[in-house]
């Protein structure tokens, strides 16, 4: 047993498969594909050990255990390639070779493919970064997390309503081998909580994900929560118009989710299309504005390398309000020209592709926006966003939870949702103001994603059904 297989069996949380096992799987798979006749092969091995505490009102109603891996083998043939996943790692030395009999039968069908050019990446030694596994989020045991859940239950009970929400840790792991010689193991903890409090027709939302819990800091949230919740009853409709508007950090978060779709990616790039493509270096956000992509950031799920075990490394995506880089994968660095930035993902019914998995908005100096607001809006998140026009980067969507009318720079009467259309570029353009507290929430269907963002203050932004 590795050195880093038994730091991990020491704690409370396990990692789902460790080291040993889940390298050992995906060499079998990539040896069984070369032993059947891949020109080319490379595995994965991606798994997660959680346990979440989901309550509601006064009671756990769902405490819950999750244990799970995928393994996946890529096979090349003449070009071609396919990809097999299984659960079961005791047929890792045959999965290489269905991949194989795959990708020939596709060259067989379809002739040879030319293959692209992808940049060479190197054999490295295990990842041990003492930042990503936190013993205070592996100690974070089921009868730790139903106490801090009674707590927080306890705490909307007083003010009179009521508390929904999960609290999780998780490990997560991956392992990567090619048949170039790359063989990498990670592993790391993961701190996560979602609450959200119903007093009345006040709700308030609240959540946080980091590899540390110390950062979550629940007892404040669950306090602040329902502080909001409670102030927030009695709300009024907003009037359609165009507002002086806070954004609150998860606010802010949303804005920037699907950052993705508008050309910061090697696909957008290699197609001519996007802001990277066709706007670089263009102002099109605030000169405070700084969104990057870190996997090396301190908040949220920082992560060493991707699926392809290239290292992830720190990409510019607006530097100084200006358009600046696209994340890649080893294809799409091969189609565009740019440099592996070590952002490959694979998602359920894609195909694989970049994607910006630790989108970072660097947080500013300023303690207090509402003071710089003489009427506006105060908005706690935002959902449902769609996109609307990826040119325009526009966005459609609607506010939720505690949102309140300002006045005199201050909050006043809480106001009902409303829906919105807005340019994401416009938008940031139009920020004045950046707060310091920053927090981090879940990329839906991103493998380990997390969008970290701070509450920022932006001037004129329209709310209403007319555009």
């Amino acid at each position: 047993m590795s050195a880093l297989d038994r730091s991990t069996d020491a704690g409370p949380l396990r990692a789902a498969v460790g080291r040993d096992r889940a390298l050992s799987a995906c060499h079998a798979a990539v040896a069984s594909a070369l032993a059947a006749g891949a020109d080319q092969a490379s595995a994965f091995l991606a798994a997660r050990n959680a346990g979440y505490t989901r309550f509601a009102q006064d009671r756990v109603h769902q405490p819950q255990d999750i244990c799970e891996w995928t393994l996946m083998v890529r096979a090349e043939v003449d070009g071609r390639a396919s990809r097999v996943a299984t659960t079961d790692l005791e047929a890792a030395s045959t999965i290489g070779e269905r991949a194989t009999e795959r990708a020939r039968a596709l060259a067989v069908a379809y002739g040879h493919l030319p293959a692209l050019r992808v940049a060479a990446t190197t054999a490295e030694a295990d990842d041990q970064d003492a930042s990503l596994w936190l013993e205070d989020t592996a100690a974070w045991d089921t009868g730790a997390r139903t106490a801090a859940a009674r707590a927080t239950m306890a705490e909307a009970a007083r003010a009179g309503g009521a508390a929904y929400g999960m609290y999780g840790h998780a490990a997560t792991e991956l392992a990567t081998v090619t048949a170039q010689g790359v063989s990498r193991y990670a592993r790391a903890t993961e701190a996560v909580g979602g609450l959200t409090v119903r007093i009345g027709d006040g709700t308030s939302h609240w959540t946080d994900v980091d590899r540390s819990l110390g950062v979550l800091d629940l007892e404040a949230a669950a306090v602040r929560t329902v502080r909001e919740a409670h102030a927030g009853q009695h709300r009024v409709d907003l009037p359609d118009g165009t507002y002086d508007v806070v954004l609150g950090p998860l606010a802010t978060g949303a804005l920037l989710e699907r950052i993705s779709a508008f050309g910061f990616t090697g696909e957008a790039v290699a197609d001519g299309v996007g802001a990277v493509a066709r706007r670089p270096g263009e102002l099109v956000a605030a000169a405070a504005v700084d969104v990057a992509d870190d996997p090396r950031a301190r908040r949220g799920l920082p992560f060493p390398f991707d699926l392809e075990g290239t290292t992830s490394v720190r990409v510019p995506l607006l530097e100084r309000g200006r358009v600046a880089q696209a994340v890649t994968d080893l294809a799409s660095a091969a189609r565009s020209g740019l440099p592996p930035t070590g952002h490959a993902h694979i998602a359920r019914e894609e195909t694989p592709h970049a994607v910006p998995a630790s989108i970072t908005m660097a947080g500013g100096a300023t303690e207090d926006l509402l003071a710089g607001v003489e009427r506006g809006l105060y908005v706690q998140r935002l959902w449902y966003l769609n996109v609307i026009d990826p040119e325009t980067t526009t966005l459609t969507g609607g506010s939720r939870d505690a949102c309140f009318l300002v006045e005199d720079g201050r909050l006043a009467r809480p106001v009902a949702p409303a829906r919105f259309s807005e340019s994401v570029f416009g938008a940031l353009h139009r920020v004045d103001a950046i707060g310091s507290e920053i927090l981090a929430q879940p990329l839906m269907n991103v493998w380990n994603g997390c969008v970290s963002a701070p509450a920022v203050r932006v001037r004129g932004f329209r709310f209403g059904g007319a555009t």
